[in-house]
């Protein structure tokens, strides 16, 4: 149901004082939005989420269900966090160690998408309209438009901002199947010509 403020949150959901919601955004069934946290506008946050205090997330960030966003994360406008995917926020966390003022940064630029229950270990930037494959465990930076899977995650390829693998001929370019954008492959950088 819509509010005055122009999101919608389904009864069962939490959405504590201090956070900001964008017009249009949707948060489903048995959500968490702590205080602080930031969502821009259209984002759809699935069911059994958490959004922890100061998560910053763009405009047209569709969170599936089951997925924890821990105070560091910031995700760019359209980034899509899969079903069941894991962020962490301390790389060496006990529970008898208070870290709460360590927690490192996670930077998820416009358009990556990051697959059903994979693993971002804090600390790292994942590239724009990168691809992390299901399961995946990330422990590096990514660059943009790189395609990885496995466990650590490992580079195999390239993809389109429509999220298609990208096929480079001898010249180092390649083309969306869909959206008949052109790719530039040089050295170990893939940039957008046309």
């Amino acid at each position: 149901m819509e509010n005055e403020k122009g999101f919608s949150a389904d009864k069962t959901a939490v959405i504590d004082e201090g956070c900001k919601i964008g017009k249009g955004t949707k948060v489903w069934h048995f959500t968490h939005i702590m205080s602080d946290a930031e969502l821009g506008e259209n984002c759809n946050i699935g069911q059994n989420c958490v959004i922890s205090p100061n998560v910053i997330l763009g405009k047209n960030v569709k969170v599936q269900n089951n997925v924890s966003i821990y105070t560091g994360v910031i995700c760019e406008d359209d980034v899509f966090l899969g079903p069941s995917m894991v962020f962490t926020n301390i790389n060496n966390p006990r529970s008898a160690v208070i870290r709460k003022g360590q927690y490192l940064k996670t930077l998820v630029k416009r358009g990556a998408t990051i697959g059903a229950n994979a693993t971002v270990v804090c600390g790292h930037t994942i590239g724009e309209y990168a691809f992390i494959g299901a399961g995946a465990v990330v422990t590096k930076d990514v660059p943009p438009f790189a395609l990885l899977v496995g466990n650590p995650a490992r580079q195999t390829g390239w993809m389109s901002e429509y999220g298609h693998r990208l096929k480079f001929d001898a010249n180092g370019i390649a083309i969306c199947p869909e959206s008949k954008q052109e790719y530039k492959l040089e050295g170990k950088k893939v940039t957008r010509i046309k």
